[in-house]
């Protein structure tokens, strides 16, 4: 039996067009350097294959989420790459141990207190990245915290600040008006905390033009082909390929139902595919009744509801001989794109995306050919 053959679905990654979409937001925000965003192993990609793909592609600063993903990664990346930990240090009784390369994202005061007490402790001066609040209301200095630390001499004693940043929250809308709202308190806030380099454009900021760029942009979605501007062609190359294999072909007489709850019944002689992809696989169980698969060119309706290891497809529209079982079918290609599945679902191609989960041979692409995965 083949290795494939052991798994019931097979996800491909292209790290050639993830390294491609990184080297084309690069080519548009001029002087400013392009950060990459691998949190949620990389938004379920896998970090320990996107994140050293992307530092040979040229990219050195690189974000996570927690702490103990910016230490797993730490290994993986050059030496002068720096892995900057959104959440900031960890919050507790220990004081965080300052690794080399990986810098805290400051979010409120605590956090501020905690590192410049960790820098006193060792005599040194470590780095760091303060947020603002802009107007998201989720991470980052409040406007009272602002004035706080503005009027606090002492405020960064022992902290070396590499950029000041915030964070947009309707940026896949181009003409959103609270993108020039959080832009106008963004530099204002910048006045109020030491000089220092600032960031404020996500993957969808990154397409609202010049005044958005300043010296850092923080890509994550883009990167991964998800379309950053809502309306728009999505100018980034499709990264992934989701394949269900079909485990049993069976004929229905009208009137006969599938899965769960009989929310489909046939209204006519019918030929169901059962393939051994579920909402424990992370594909979502909203997808019932409303998604599809495509095999050689011909879409092929999803009925019934999702289960946890498989879904049902209507194949009748494919002659008879044409699907086996042991075959593939693809859940997510060129023809259909991880946002259009987010789209049936109900959802946003983020959700698609972390959703997938291990039980998926995974196929990594470089330099056109696969790859084995980073253990």
């Amino acid at each position: 039996m083949s290795t494939a053959s052991t798994y019931g679905a097979v996800l491909s990654i292209d790290l050639d067009a993830i390294c491609d979409n990184w080297l084309h937001i690069q080519s548009r925000v001029g002087r400013a350097h392009c950060a990459a965003v691998v949190k949620a192993d990389a938004y379920g990609l896998g970090a320990s294959n996107v994140g050293p793909a992307l530092a040979h592609a040229g990219c050195r600063h690189f974000f996570v989420a927690h702490w103990f993903e910016a230490l797993a990664l730490r290994p993986l990346l050059p030496q002068d790459a720096t892995i900057f930990v959104l959440h900031g240090p960890p919050m507790g009784k220990e004081v965080p141990a300052a690794v080399p390369g990986v810098v805290p994202v400051l979010n409120s005061v605590p956090q501020i207190q905690v590192w410049r007490q960790w820098a006193s402790s060792l005599g040194c001066v470590l780095p760091a990245i303060v947020q603002v609040d802009s107007g998201m209301s989720r991470l980052g200095l409040s406007p009272q915290e602002l004035l706080a630390v503005a009027s606090d001499p002492d405020a960064w004693s022992g902290i070396r600040v590499l950029y000041v940043m915030s964070h947009l929250a309707c940026a896949e809308h181009t003409q959103h008006p609270f993108n020039q709202v959080q832009h106008g308190r963004f530099v204002a806030a910048c006045l109020k905390l030491p000089l220092a380099p600032q960031s404020l454009a996500n993957s969808s900021g990154v397409f609202l033009g010049p005044d958005y760029h300043f010296d850092l942009v923080r890509p994550g979605a883009a990167l991964y082909g998800i379309a950053p501007v809502v309306g728009a062609p999505n100018p980034m190359k499709p990264v992934v390929r989701l394949q269900g294999r079909v485990l049993q072909l069976r004929d229905t007489e009208p009137g006969d139902s599938v899965g769960y709850g009989m929310t489909w019944k046939a209204s006519k002689a019918s030929r169901i595919a059962t393939v051994c992809v579920g909402y424990a696989d992370g594909w979502l169980r909203s997808l019932g009744n409303s998604g599809s698969a495509w095999f050689n060119g011909i879409e092929l309706p999803m009925v019934g509801n999702v289960s946890m290891d498989t879904m049902g497809l209507d194949v009748s529209s494919l002659p008879a001989s044409a699907l086996h079982s042991g075959d593939l079918v693809d859940l997510i290609n060129d023809q259909q794109g991880v946002d259009a599945v987010a789209s049936r679902a109900g959802t946003i191609a983020y959700e698609i995306l972390t959703c997938l989960g291990h039980r998926y041979e995974r196929r990594y692409i470089s330099g056109g050919v696969t790859v084995s995965p980073a253990s």
